[in-house]
């Protein structure tokens, strides 16, 4: 089962439609979590949302319980909640996107998609990653082609992963394929 943490925005159901294509899928409220539910899930979903990863302390309580324990996932917010954990700074960018594809290039600390070079994806965000970020096992894996943002990390080790673009947005055409390696890894 796939448990996705819900910070209310209007991108999680169309997150938990694409999701479902890989088995069962339980959504919570980022404030009411079902710990019954979660216990069953293979992987934890934290969802985008609106504001800043310091605005949602039950996710990182939940993140800090669970890293290293089931595989997590961040999607936008969820991907700034897991570097705000790892103490990562998340900025304003200059730059707004929203409903933007953009091309990403995919770097060799990338374990997940290695056999890729770059591909295109849709981008709703004002925050980013404030560089440098350092950590001794959770690796930049993908940026911006044109912005050079953080637009990916992996921690093989602890089972994380985020994305700070949306794979389930219509301007992402391998969507689908970016979560199945994720339930694969």
């Amino acid at each position: 089962m796939i448990y996705v943490v819900d910070h209310q925005d209007s991108f999680t159901y169309n997150l938990v439609h694409l999701l479902s294509n890989f088995g069962k899928v339980y959504v919570s409220s980022n404030s009411n979590i079902n710990y019954l539910e979660l216990k069953k899930s293979k992987l934890i979903v934290l969802s985008p949302g609106p504001g800043e990863p310091k605005n949602y302390p039950e996710t990182s309580t939940l993140y800090k319980k669970y890293k290293g324990k089931k595989k997590i996932l961040g999607i936008c917010l969820g991907f700034q909640q897991i570097l705000y954990n790892e103490n990562g700074k998340i900025i304003q960018q200059k730059k707004i996107f929203h409903g933007h594809q953009s091309k990403i290039d995919i770097l060799k600390s990338s374990n997940l998609f290695r056999s890729s070079k770059s591909f295109k994806v849709g981008k709703y965000h004002s925050l980013k990653l404030k560089e440098p970020f350092k950590s001794k096992d959770t690796f930049i894996t993908m940026r911006c082609a044109e912005t050079k943002v953080a637009m990916a990390i992996e921690n093989i080790k602890s089972g994380v992963y985020g994305f700070q673009f949306h794979p389930e947005s219509f301007l992402t055409p391998n969507g689908k394929h970016i979560i199945k390696k994720i339930l694969s890894a």
